[in-house]
């Protein structure tokens, strides 16, 4: 079989390895799926596909690191709910409808759409775990799609009471089954993880239970934590602490509402945390924590979360990120009556999450979230040419808060390019949203 050799040629590479900023025009050489040269005007021969990336900015893909892929078709539908309105409608009455085939057409459609955004890996928490048909309609959905991720499994979506509200169920067993049967190889593009409901959604004893059983499975292992008025009334943190379960394979969600002393017991031990904003403001979870989680050095990365609330755009949620932590500073200097002298975030530590952060928490930064000689190559360009991207004076600025999802030119996922002159690749998207469609209006019968 030969070789995939790919140059990609001119264009400003932008990338945080090692915690410093590379900024600067390299040319990129790509053999196979890894990064093979990166370097001032490689010269190759007539074997190589050379992709001219002049006026165009090259980056890591980005790692969403916690979405729920299987509400893709329900865009909107969320947009005007509170959480507590999401839990009971959402997973109460319309995820028990949802058939294997409607899972594994949002799955790859919303892991299409992600690809479309530039984002390259995705966490998918996947709590649609009906019937073991469901599970592999879902993997099925998001190894089709050609992206890389983390498949979370998660629990039924039959009931909302039974599996959400301080439950007493244990996680299903068929996590055993389902890694054997479908996860062989830490190698492959799509890698298992287990999504537990976790101290906030279901009694201690069952959370314990939970994390041991990712941990026989020697998975990574992902709860909510902290959500608006849950934070301080469970106090899940310090209760994890109590158990000593607390490890670097656990990742919470959200993490709002805990507090000081907990935010030190997750950097003490290497847990991770996973930033939603656009969800969090709207929802009601509290103020995005990104800024406590910079400063305590905890592992952190962006999510998109909800689809059917919130949109699918890591930019979206970058400038969201970036804002809201601003505005939090902001006014505690305005409560001193004050005004702040400089700002204590910037657009690169926001990238940073969005890149290199995503992956860390993923545990996958060996492999992604930096272009860097050896690592795979999952890389995007966008476009600077637009108006509403040129003339620019801060390239990182135009990333984060400048670009859309229609400036990602090229999408390249383990040395593949899966979108190219600004057009998805080998995939009937025509089709997949009738069927998208077909799926909401369902919902709403």
């Amino acid at each position: 079989m030969d070789r995939r050799k790919i140059l990609i040629k001119g264009g400003t590479v932008i990338s945080i390895n090692n915690n410093q900023l590379v900024n600067d025009q390299l040319d990129v050489l790509i053999e196979d799926d890894k990064i093979s040269e990166i370097n001032k005007s490689i010269i190759t021969g007539d074997d190589f596909t050379v992709l001219d990336a002049n006026r165009m900015i090259v980056l890591p893909g980005f790692v969403d690191t916690h979405r729920h892929l299987w509400e893709s078709p329900f865009k909107g539908m969320a947009s005007n709910w509170t959480l507590m309105e999401y839990l009971q409608i959402m997973l109460g009455k319309i995820a028990p409808t949802m058939s294997a085939d409607d899972v594994y057409a949002a799955n790859l459609l919303g892991a299409i759409e992600a690809i479309n955004s530039g984002i390259t890996t995705i966490f998918d928490w996947s709590h649609i775990m009906n019937t073991p048909e469901h599970s592999s309609a879902a993997i099925k959905g998001l190894k089709d799609s050609g992206i890389r991720g983390k498949f979370g499994f998660g629990t039924p979506g039959t009931s909302v009471w039974e599996w959400f509200y301080e439950s007493k169920l244990k996680h299903p067993l068929d996590a055993k089954e389902i890694r054997t049967k479908h996860f062989n190889s830490e190698d492959d593009l799509i890698t298992m993880a287990l999504a537990i409901r976790g101290p906030e959604y279901s009694d201690l004893e069952v959370a314990k239970h939970d994390i041991l059983l990712g941990r026989e499975l020697d998975l990574q292992i992902s709860m909510h934590i902290g959500g608006g008025t849950f934070g301080p009334k469970y106090n899940g943190i310090q209760k994890l602490n109590n158990e000593k379960l607390l490890d670097s394979d656990l990742n919470f969600a959200h993490a709002n509402t805990i507090n000081e002393n907990d935010f030190k017991l997750l950097a003490d031990h290497g847990c991770s945390i996973s930033v939603t904003p656009e969800v969090e403001l709207q929802m009601g979870l509290g103020l995005p924590i990104t800024g406590k989680a910079l400063k305590f050095g905890i592992p952190t990365g962006l999510g998109i979360d909800v689809i059917s609330a919130s949109s699918g755009s890591m930019f979206d949620q970058m400038k969201i990120a970036l804002q809201a932590e601003r505005a939090i500073q902001n006014e505690k200097s305005y409560q001193n009556l004050q005004m702040l002298d400089k700002l204590t975030i910037s657009d690169i530590d926001v990238l940073k999450l969005a890149t290199i952060g995503g992956a860390k928490v993923l545990g996958l930064d060996h492999k992604i979230g930096s272009l860097e000689v050896g690592k795979q190559a999952d890389i995007i360009l966008i476009n600077i040419n637009d108006i509403g991207l040129s003339p620019t004076l801060n390239l990182v600025s135009s990333v984060v808060l400048y670009a859309k999802d229609q400036d990602v030119d090229t999408v390249m996922i383990a040395g593949k390019i899966v979108k190219r002159n600004g057009k998805l690749l080998n995939f009937n998207i025509k089709e997949l949203l009738k069927k998208a469609s077909q799926i909401a209006n369902k919902s709403l019968e």
